[in-house]
């Protein structure tokens, strides 16, 4: 076995090259080189004191000698005739000072971390074997066994000249002390006795001290930036300010009620701008906590958390327990204490501003002046991240189609932005239509219109001008199209959708009606909290079965039924989105609804010149015969404008069977086929 003689052990190494070692890692290695002198004392104090110093084998046997010596030495009282440079006692509750030389990390995470002297001396010696190799051999001579090469709890206390057996000093290793609750120390080796245990530091904390900001490799993917925060004018002012102020002041927790998911993150990065906090922007799982917090620790950043899990105790318990690290925390859902014991401050966020075009100006940039923005981006309530997301998006489908930026582009990527998880419960459409594709006289006509700009327009009404009607009424557009099956209302909703660069969502009834009580209520309180934070427009096709007429209470069925229609009365006043009602007979709908919808549009049979003119649009791409006359067809069959499509698509497709144009009999066909259907008399024909 070779072994090296002692003086070349204690002997200073020759300087080795420094690689650009300056700042944090010199602050660090100036340390390092300081407890190498303390580590080179106890060392020769040891051999002194040892009759087996110089045993090529100690630490692989226990020889009489050093039996001997170990019943000689009294273990409970710190050595007192160590040469100069030996360890200094550091006392267990001597808090750090506070550091001059802002390049020494250490210094500066133990003062804000407020950290003893002896728990920043029992760091640095953990460390050090993780920084300099040569602290191996040395560890391993002090422990008395070659093979432990890590500083024990022991050797720590003995370094720092602290007695072993005082319980302010043992206490600095336990499980709820700083140093261990804090994530900077691990005490291995449980089952030893606790002056033997290793030490060893995280080694995110070791690349923290030496400069490295990488956060640690267990977060990847878990942090993401925050937005750019917004201008003055573009956010609420006051609350920014306020939120501000707070932040600036000591470490707090704040959990931020939004309107719409999302909604409260440009307000926080524009308050902790406003307040010089760096922020960790985090969404992960519970078991991540750990490390974030350690990460906020370290940097001195904030964590910031927007839209809480589906279960968040474990999550907002861990993060709101860390009084000394500002929590931001942000969600739809109010509030509730039984997520944890230790309560945030509750605040409700501010609303979006009503109009985002100069936040979507500025991320779509010069590309943005071909088309109307302003009237572009009205109907979509994204907040700055999704904004610069879709921005983002829209570029990217415009350099696919190799074409300029265009309104069509915007309104696609900001409807991907807003995708929910709608389709569990409704039928979604993408709006293939526009306004020429609907023939009805001008009174519905105009009501339409009017609703298209009632939901784009609703924010600035409503609320820069206070026109709600209060109580906790919503900024919610309601409407409802009444007429006979075929006559358009349907089709009128996919118009206004496609208006407003929105997908419609046509409500399931066999996903929401159940047989079992308050189910029924429960499955339309899932659709309409999730159209709440969609811009989509919502569609109750038929709605006779759930907005039906209240009833005299004469068995349990009516009465159920009335809290039904209650629960939908009281659902629609605090509705802040877009929903559509359609229905064959106005009759059925209770008035208490009606009084709570914004337009009525009654969709009149079409007249004989309406009929021509549907029949055309039903034409326009199919290829036709010359001599097709469609006003004898508008004027001998009386079809709605679902009818008179039946009809077109039945003389489709017999012309292409023959492979052949429409013909003026393929039409007439259809048509009869359709009076046949509806059990009406067709013209020219006598009846058995």
């Amino acid at each position: 076995m070779n072994t090296t003689p002692m003086e070349d052990v204690l002997a200073p190494p020759a300087r080795p090259r420094e690689h650009g070692a300056a700042g944090p890692a010199r602050s660090l290695l100036d340390r390092l080189a300081g407890l190498r002198q303390t580590v080179a004392a106890l060392v020769e104090h040891r051999s002194a004191a040892d009759p087996t110093a110089n045993d090529p084998l100690r630490g692989l046997y226990v020889s009489r000698e050093a039996v001997s010596h170990l019943l000689r030495t009294w273990p409970h009282e710190a050595p007192t005739d160590v040469p100069h440079g030996a360890p200094t006692e550091v006392s267990p509750g001597a808090p750090t000072a506070r550091p001059e030389d802002t390049d020494d990390r250490l210094a500066r995470a133990a003062a804000r971390l407020r950290l003893t002297e002896l728990d920043t001396a029992i760091v640095l010696i953990a460390l050090a074997p993780d920084v300099d190799r040569t602290f191996e051999p040395l560890y391993g001579y002090l422990n008395d066994d070659v093979s432990r090469r890590r500083a024990t709890v022991g050797l720590a206390l003995d370094l720092c000249g602290t007695p072993a057996h005082l319980p302010e000093a043992r206490a600095r290793f336990h499980p709820s002390a700083p140093l261990r609750a804090l994530g900077l120390l691990t005490v291995e080796e449980a089952e030893r006795p606790l002056l033997t245990r290793s030490l060893r530091v995280p080694d995110r904390l070791t690349a923290h001290l030496l400069g490295d900001d990488t956060p640690d490799a267990s977060l990847l993917g878990h942090l993401h930036p925050l937005p750019d925060p917004l201008p003055t004018a573009q956010h609420d002012e006051g609350f920014a300010r306020r939120l501000a102020t707070l932040l600036g002041r000591e470490p707090c927790t704040a959990y931020l009620r939004e309107h719409r998911e999302g909604d409260a993150l440009t307000t926080l990065a524009s308050a902790l701008h406003e307040a010089g906090v760096e922020a960790l922007r985090f969404s992960g799982p519970a078991d991540r906590v750990p490390e974030l917090l350690r990460e906020a620790r370290l940097s001195g950043r904030a964590v910031v958390l927007c839209g809480l899990p589906a279960q968040p105790e474990p999550l907002v318990a861990e993060l709101t327990a860390a009084t000394d690290v500002t929590v931001l925390l942000a969600d739809p859902r109010p509030y509730d204490p039984q997520w944890s014991p230790h309560d945030p401050l509750v605040l409700q966020a501010p609303r979006p501003p009503a109009e985002g075009t100069a936040a979507w100006r500025a991320a779509l940039g010069p590309a943005a002046d071909g088309f109307d923005l302003a009237a572009t981006v009205a109907p979509y309530h994204l907040g700055g991240a999704r904004i610069t997301r879709a921005a983002r998006a829209a570029a990217a489908l415009a350099a696919f189609e190799a074409a300029p930026l265009t309104a069509a582009h915007v309104r696609l990527a900001a409807r991907q932005q807003s995708a929910s998880g709608l389709e569990q419960h409704a039928r979604r459409i993408r709006p293939a239509v526009d306004w020429r594709d609907l023939v009805l006289p001008d009174g519905p006509l105009s009501q339409l219109r009017e609703l298209a700009l009632r939901a784009r327009h609703r924010d600035r009404v409503l609320g820069d001008w206070r026109l709600s009607a209060g109580g906790g009424r919503g900024r919610g557009v309601l409407g409802l199209f009444a007429g006979e099956s075929g006559t358009g209302k349907t089709l009128s909703a996919e118009v206004i959708a496609a208006d407003l660069g929105v997908d419609l969502y046509v409500v399931q009834l066999s996903s929401v009606v159940d047989k079992y009580v308050g189910e029924t209520e429960k499955n339309l309180e899932r659709i309409f909290t999730e159209a709440d934070r969609t811009d989509a427009v919502l569609l109750f096709d038929e709605a006779d079965a759930v907005f039906g007429r209240r009833s005299e209470v004469k068995d349990a069925h009516d009465r159920y039924a009335n809290m039904e229609s209650a629960y939908l009365l009281q659902r629609l006043e605090s509705f802040d989105g877009i929903a559509l009602l359609t229905t064959n007979l106005r009759a059925n709908i209770d008035d208490a609804f009606t009084r709570r919808l914004d337009t009525v549009v009654d969709f009149a049979f079409p007249d004989a010149g309406q009929r021509r003119e549907l029949w055309r649009n039903g034409l326009a791409h199919v290829p036709c015969a010359e001599d097709l006359d469609v006003a004898s067809l508008a004027r001998d069959f009386e079809l709605a404008g679902g009818a008179i499509r039946g009809a077109v698509v039945t003389a489709a497709y017999l012309a292409a069977g023959r492979d052949e144009p429409v013909a003026a009999g393929d039409l007439w066909e259809g048509a009869r086929r359709e009076y046949r259907k509806a059990g009406r008399l067709v013209p020219g024909e006598t009846s058995w």
